[in-house]
């Protein structure tokens, strides 16, 4: 299996969407002309380009699963140094891409559980959220990438104890497996005051 197609076993009930890419590049001026090459390689839509902390640039893009492989490919052979981490996601799960669009909604009130994991990258961080939605029944609650993080990132998940702790195991056994995982913490019961500081 390419580690950058990552789809682990899903949930019946899990709602997909279509393949996304992204690349994440040590230079922003090499990130522009990357953004550049992979829409002139297949017909993807980029859904975002932007400078990240520490003077990282991140894309974002979607398309067909062959579209975003060979973009993903042509991509990273021009980044090439430049290349900090990668993942081409087929049928990424439904909450992932409006989260990274801060289109997301936010729970209040008491939370059985809350589930955070944080990584070294953001592509790892979209990875390991992935894989942790496809395994239970959670909710993201949010998904921050590199900026304000010193180029770490991190998200936050609810749902029951049992499920948390199942999709926390799930994601970070992946980001570990990237060698990308920072940190990972389920909380039972979390106090109410704690989800509108997260």
């Amino acid at each position: 299996m390419n580690r950058n197609d990552l789809n682990p076993e899903l949930r019946e009930d899990a709602k997909l969407e279509p393949t996304i890419g992204l690349l994440e590049l040590s230079s922003v001026a090499r990130g522009v002309e990357v953004a550049d090459s992979v829409l002139k390689e297949a017909a993807v839509e980029l859904l975002f380009a932007t400078p990240v902390q520490p003077g990282k640039y991140v894309l974002l893009f979607t398309g067909s699963v062959q579209d975003v492989r060979s973009a993903a490919r042509r991509g990273a052979e021009l980044a090439g140094t430049d290349l900090v981490d990668q993942l081409v996601i087929p049928q990424v799960h439904e909450q992932v891409v409006p989260m990274l669009r801060r289109k997301g909604g936010r729970i209040s009130g008491q939370l059985d559980a809350l589930g955070v994991i944080e990584t070294t990258t953001v592509a790892s961080s979209i990875v390991a959220a992935d894989a942790a939605l496809k395994t239970a029944s959670v909710d993201l609650l949010d998904l921050r990438i590199a900026n304000g993080l010193g180029g770490k990132s991190f998200f936050v998940l609810t749902g029951s104890l049992s499920d948390v702790r199942s999709s926390v195991t799930s994601g970070a056994s992946l980001a570990g497996s990237r060698g990308q995982l920072a940190r990972e913490v389920v909380i039972a019961r979390p106090h109410p005051e704690l989800s509108q500081h997260l």
